[in-house]
């Protein structure tokens, strides 16, 4: 993470780590410190604990025969625990057994990896090794690392003074470690604790499915005080990409801002909205619903009217271009941001190693062979697609019904609006009765956010479920699967509320006199008179702004509280925190309590659903990149403490990139093109105010436009039995009331048939969802063509360390040359051998190389 200096936020979130972990060994005494540390090293103070392995051992109860089953069964579990232990002792690992430790019935088993034992699977592991040479590494001069380089020098003030212990524009020499070339490796770097775990966590994936699971309890690593590749550019990258995505929403929440103020300060001028707010306005419109529902007149809808156009005015056209056009940026942004952290993560040239077998795999495999009683010849070595063919159905089937549970919450509160509305218009308040629209607005959208986040929790643990159902077999495959799954589900539960509002409310209502019905006593609901639009940034608000603050933010503070309590509680360690001091537990038995890392797909995960906030309803809703940028802010902080405070150190994984987030991001990016279409289109009144501007206004103004897109009604043609009970409301019998629609009026030959004003609006919008996706897609292509995935200066530097490389070898065959020579030009064989044992004669350095060797 301290590669990324350059961008102000990563650089806070660094020190932030810094701080947070020093507070924790602050919170212990200066005595409980030093035996936390001593927690880090075998007995000898001198071996560093790599990889710390936890197993709990029970005590027997009851009766006779029970104990003796007991017994039974803990011996085996020893058996196997010892056999696990013995093969990583084969493998070069030494081991440290702790079985006198304070928390009763854990023991411990600390290991260290050795230096040889790090040459030889570095060497096999083909990892690339930061070298002696040091090299002059030269800074771009691209518009975008100018900005943010500006950006950073702008907030240089805000942040606390970071001690650099090497210059920023001085890079190691790196290539793939060779025992041969053991020599030129900087040993400092190759003997950290991310290389030693890594190598550590490499030989236990070999050997650890040989082991039934439940033998070990925990495996987890310390938390060294060296906190440079701390995490391991798995992690690394993603808090990268995070720290991109924040920086990123800063132009997006700017450009919002000023498009909501365009909305605040152009109201007042909307001449739509003037004619609804008309003193004199004195149309009477149809009733909203049936029997209970009076008439009503349209200037009580002024305040919906004057609301709507904050969302939707001409700047929300602008606004939804821009946000597609700044997905595309913050796509190509990012894999320049990531080409440039492998080159200075060292992984240019990094692939991905073969994973191992996950052991619920291998056991699935060993049950199969089991079950054909095959000869050791005829053994099954994988699953087929026969084997797995029920995992895939439940998988399916499973999926669709969960789906179709969202669909269903989503059908029971439409059902919940129409009968709340239906009975405050019985409401005998005269308050209650008027803000009948606002009440059931805001409840529903309420209720859609408690039920979406009990079903995220619900659907993360079935996606995870079917996963180990379906038995990938590396833990890559896994891990995408469940991602997929798991985004799908979660997907569907934030959006489909949403999607409902947006594309489907007040399109399947009918017409006064022949509505839809639901279950022959519930109407369709209908869009108020300023659109559904409205509605779209409540809910858009209420689901958004709840989710980042309660399940972002809350739980992640609650919940590894409320587990590390439980782990408390379970470990008959109820006092436990007050004991703890008195018994000075080494650094391993404190962070035996940690919550264990769970993988960053949640992170990752709240974050994409947010970028689908952000992205995909934009034109209702142009403050949720600032919500965003707000809420990312504080997440950054959330998730450094977590990391440092409340988790066990996770595991040091490599990667060159995030793996499947991205396509999800493209996707995501390419499906917000045409939403933000429909939504233009189809929910906001862009287009018919458009065109009644020009093709049916007489001035070429919008005056009469509210008039245009009201249809007539005779009362007289209501269904028996749904024509308002109180039909003199106004003092007066109504013989026409106003709906909203393009139909034509009852006095004419085809009566209420849809008029040519209807077709023509639905043409225009048709046209303009092709013509808005293609201009939009075609300008993202052109940034993508515009934009190189690889900078300038990272290629230029990645060719001048082969050069560089080739110099260093060239050099050292040089100098064996010399020696070789000089050996074989002495007379004698004793002489030769003298030579050969002991000198030290150097190479002659020539001009050429001076330079290049001067920092080595």
């Amino acid at each position: 993470l301290r590669q990324n200096q350059d961008y102000s936020l990563l650089s806070l979130l660094h020190v932030w780590f810094k701080s947070a972990y020093f507070q924790r060994l602050k919170a212990l005494t200066p005595e409980e410190n030093t035996r936390s540390q001593h927690g880090l090293f075998f007995q000898d103070g001198q071996r560093r604990v790599d990889y710390v392995l936890t197993y709990s051992v029970k005590k027997s109860s009851g009766s006779h025969s029970t104990r003796e089953i007991f017994n039974s069964q803990e011996d085996q579990k020893a058996f196997r625990r010892e056999e696990f232990e013995g093969k990583l002792r084969d493998m070069g690992l030494e081991l440290e057994k702790d079985e006198d430790g304070k928390i009763p019935g854990v023991y411990f088993v600390k290991i260290h990896a050795p230096w040889n034992v790090l040459c030889r699977e570095a060497e096999f592991m083909k990892l690339k090794m930061p070298t002696k040479k040091v090299y002059e590494v030269k800074q771009s001069n691209s518009i975008v690392e100018k900005i943010s380089t500006l950006i950073s020098k702008i907030l240089e003030p805000l942040h606390p003074h970071v001690e650099e212990h090497q210059p920023k524009n001085v890079k190691h020499l790196s290539h793939t470690f060779s025992r041969e070339k053991q020599h030129l490796v900087c040993r400092k770097q190759f003997t950290s604790s991310f290389v030693s775990v890594q190598i550590v966590v490499n030989k236990g994936k070999t050997i650890y499915t040989t082991v039934s699971i439940c033998v070990i309890k925990m495996i987890f690593y310390l938390f060294p005080r060296v906190f440079r590749k701390y995490f391991g550019e798995k992690i690394g990258l993603y808090f990268a990409w995070l720290g991109l995505y924040t920086q990123m929403l800063i132009p997006a929440s700017l450009v919002g801002v000023i498009v909501f103020l365009y909305g605040c300060a152009t109201v007042d001028d909307n001449i739509p909205s003037m004619e609804i707010c008309h003193p004199r306005n004195n149309i009477t419109m149809c009733p909203l619903c049936d029997r209970v529902c009076s008439y009503w007149k349209l200037s009580t809808a002024c305040g919906t009217a004057r609301a709507s156009h904050l969302f939707d005015n001409p700047a929300t056209v602008f606004f939804s271009i821009f946000m597609a056009l700044w997905a595309a940026m913050f796509m190509e942004h990012w894999k320049r941001r990531q080409m440039r952290l492998n080159y200075e993560w060292d992984l240019t040239g990094f692939e991905d190693e073969e994973d191992h077998p996950r052991a619920e795999y291998e056991f699935k495999v060993m049950q199969k062979s089991l079950r054909k009683r095959q000869k050791s010849q005829d053994k099954i070595e994988k699953l087929t697609f026969q084997d797995r063919l029920p995992a895939y159905m439940t998988n399916i089937v499973m999926m669709l019904l969960m789906i179709g549970v969202t669909f269903a919450i989503v059908f029971g509160v439409i059902l919940y609006r129409i009968s709340t509305k239906a009975a405050l218009h019985m409401s005998s308040s005269l308050i209650t009765r008027n803000h009948v629209q606002l009440t059931v607005k805001t409840t529903a959208a309420i209720i859609n956010l408690v039920v979406i986040l009990i079903l995220d929790e619900v659907y993360g643990a079935v996606a995870r479920w079917l996963t180990v159902l379906e038995a990938p077999k590396t833990d890559k495959s896994f891990e995408e699967r469940l991602i997929f799954k798991t985004f799908i589900l979660k997907f569907v539960n934030a959006f489909a509320p949403i999607i409902y509002i947006a594309f489907f409310r007040g399109r399947l209502v009918g017409r006064p006199g022949s509505y839809l019905y639901v279950f022959d006593s519930y109407r369709m609901e209908e869009c108020a008179h300023g659109g559904c639009l409205m509605e779209l940034c409540i809910q858009l608000s209420i689901t958004m702004l709840g989710k980042q603050l309660i399940q972002n933010n809350l739980f992640e503070i609650g919940i590894p509280k409320l587990k590390k309590l439980i782990r408390y509680i379970r470990s008959k360690q109820g006092a436990f925190q007050e004991e703890e001091r008195q018994k000075k537990l080494t650094r391993y038995e404190t962070d035996h309590f940690l919550e264990p890392f769970g993988g960053l797909t949640p992170e990752y995960m709240e974050m994409i659903i947010q970028f689908g906030f952000v992205t995909l309803f934009v034109a209702s809703f142009p403050l949720a990149p600032l919500f965003a940028l707000l809420n990312n802010i504080i997440e950054i902080r959330l998730d450094a403490k977590k990391f440092v405070t409340e988790l066990r150190r996770p595991v040091a994984a490599r990667a060159k990139d995030i793996g499947i987030w991205y396509n999800i991001l493209r996707g995501v990016a390419k499906v917000a093109v045409i939403i933000n279409a429909f939504v233009i289109s189809f929910t906001s009144d862009f287009i018919p105010r458009m065109v009644y501007q020009y093709m049916y206004s007489p001035d070429g103004s919008m005056h009469g436009f509210v008039n245009h897109t009201l249809s007539s009604f005779n009362v007289s043609h209501f269904q028996d039995g749904k024509e308002p009970m109180d039909p003199s409301h106004f003092g007066y019998p109504v013989v026409i009331c106003r709906y909203k629609d393009y139909r034509e009026p009852p006095w004419s030959n085809t009566p209420y048939e849809l008029s040519k004003e209807f077709w023509a609006v639905l043409a225009v919008r048709l046209a303009f969802v092709i013509v808005f996706q293609n201009v939009v897609m075609l300008m993202n292509d052109i940034v993508d063509w515009l934009i190189p995935d690889i900078p300038k200066d990272i290629s230029l530097q990645i060719h001048k360390e082969k050069i560089l490389l080739v110099e260093l070898f060239m050099k050292e065959e040089q100098g064996k040359s010399y020696i070789i020579d000089s050996s074989t030009s002495t007379d004698g064989k004793e002489n030769c051998s003298k030579h050969n044992n002991n000198s030290k004669v150097a190479p002659p350095r020539s001009r050429r190389h001076t330079n290049s060797t001067k920092s080595f």
